[in-house]
């Protein structure tokens, strides 16, 4: 990948002008920020920050100088042994980003002397480290980066980090953290994912205290396994830690968009005191073993089909004619799909025939709350018996992952077994009505 030095030189171009960027995907405007590796990063008109590879670019012209943007001091860090050591993993997202209040303008980065310089309070606990993975925005990764983003862990891991953790954009961030809870059959220590709903020129940003909490909990927890950190409500009072197999973001912008389902908060960090309270939900622990062990192959070939009135034979068909080993059916209700008319006998059909085919078809509810059952109704027991495995209170995304991991490490009838099985805490026994479901 180019270097973005080289990029700014061959098109005269300075921080802090202002650009039109024409990409192979669209146009952008926005004005140039500091930049990390290939990407020319832009602050847009809306507030946000965006990454756009130089590959991708096919024209840039300039609309203007705009601001004067500086780089702020770095803080000299010294390491601390009295502190665990805690490795910061950067995929993207905002969480590095710091603005100049003189000018209005942002600076990114990605070494540990600049995360301390946005965030001091991190220094006091835990002795940093800093690793950059990637540049990228959440909606763009692939299966091919959570092999990146969990063979960064293993090597921090390796080397003494007592923790990690990852920064990531909010949008997929709940993927890749099922992903690296299946990835992970054995984590000796916490691995944290952090997002921010607000970037960080924003007054109301999140990304510090989101990172500073996921700290302390590292820090001060007996947690190893996955995790995400974010605010447990719209105020800076609070973080929540989620089960890696069981958040879902449920808000586009709110600052506590994340929130567990069908389960408990692991724990909440108090911000200002940093206290930390266990909310007696189970979760794995540090013992004295040490062994780092990742799994970390994903089939490509899976798949999500939401169910809605008005569907075609041809929707199921598309999986089977194009080789999918694994498609996850977001069903209605508790698994619903639209097959029991003379209507839609053309469905029930596709989808037998699909399922003959050798994928591995399993059942989940797009209803946010509550499980799927295969015996309840006559419909659900014609999808039973058609050979689709109901996953009870799984999450689709989480369902998604899952599929597409078990069929990159294991057989297809091994894969097909363990779906309905509770590996990493994303499947619970069956508890009172209303029990996990938000309160009006």
């Amino acid at each position: 990948m180019p270097k973005i030095e080289s990029f700014l030189k061959k098109h005269k171009l300075s921080v802090g002008e202002r650009v039109r960027v024409e990409t192979v995907n669209g146009s952008v405007v926005g004005t140039v920020i500091p930049s990390a590796r290939g990407f020319l990063d832009l602050k847009l008109d809306s507030g946000y920050n965006a990454g756009i590879e130089t590959r991708k670019i096919k024209s840039v012209k300039k609309l203007g100088k705009e601001k004067s943007i500086g780089k702020p001091v770095a803080r000299k860090v010294e390491p601390d042994s009295s502190l665990p050591i805690v490795s910061i993993v950067h995929t993207g997202g905002t969480v590095a980003s710091r603005v100049n209040y003189k000018t209005g303008g942002v600076i990114a980065g990605f070494d540990v002397e600049d995360i301390v310089s946005m965030y001091p309070e991190l220094s006091k606990v835990a002795s940093i480290r800093s690793v950059f993975v990637e540049n990228i925005m959440s909606e763009d990764i692939t299966f091919r980066h959570y092999q990146k983003i969990g063979r960064a862990i293993k090597k921090e891991v390796e080397e003494g980090a007592g923790g990690v953790i990852v920064t990531h954009g909010t949008d997929t961030l709940h993927y890749t953290a099922a992903a690296l809870s299946f990835a992970f059959e054995k984590l000796p220590v916490p691995v944290i994912l952090v997002g921010s709903q607000r970037s960080s020129d924003r007054p109301s940003s999140d990304a510090g205290m989101n990172l500073v909490c996921a700290a302390r909990f590292i820090a001060q927890s007996d947690f190893a396994g996955v995790a995400l950190c974010m605010h447990s409500t719209s105020s800076d009072s609070r973080c929540s830690i989620l089960p890696g197999t069981r958040a879902r973001k449920m808000h586009s912008s709110r600052r506590d968009a994340f929130k567990a389902i069908n389960s408990k908060p692991i724990a909440e960090v108090d911000y200002g005191s940093g206290e930390i309270t266990f909310t007696g939900a189970d979760y794995p622990r540090e013992s004295s073993l040490k062994e780092c062990v990742l799994k970390d192959k994903f089939e490509p070939r899976v798949g999500i089909l939401k169910a809605r009135p008005n569907m075609f034979p041809e929707e199921f068909d598309f999986y089977r004619n194009n080789g999918f080993r694994g498609l996850i059916l977001e069903a209605t209700g508790i698994g619903h799909m639209p097959i029991n008319t003379r209507e839609n006998a053309g469905n029930k059909k596709a989808l037998k025939n699909l399922i003959d085919s050798g994928c591995i078809v399993c059942v989940t509810t797009q209803c946010i709350y509550g499980r799927v059952h295969e015996t309840i109704y006559t419909n659900t027991r014609n999808l039973k018996s058609l050979g689709a495995i109901f996953l009870q209170d799984m999450t689709s995304e989480t369902a998604f992952i899952k599929l597409a991991w078990l069929l990159g490490n294991f057989d297809k009838k091994k894969a097909a077994e363990l779906m309905s099985k509770n590996l990493r805490g994303e499947i619970s026994e069956r508890r009172l009505v209303g029990e996990f479901e938000p309160r009006p």
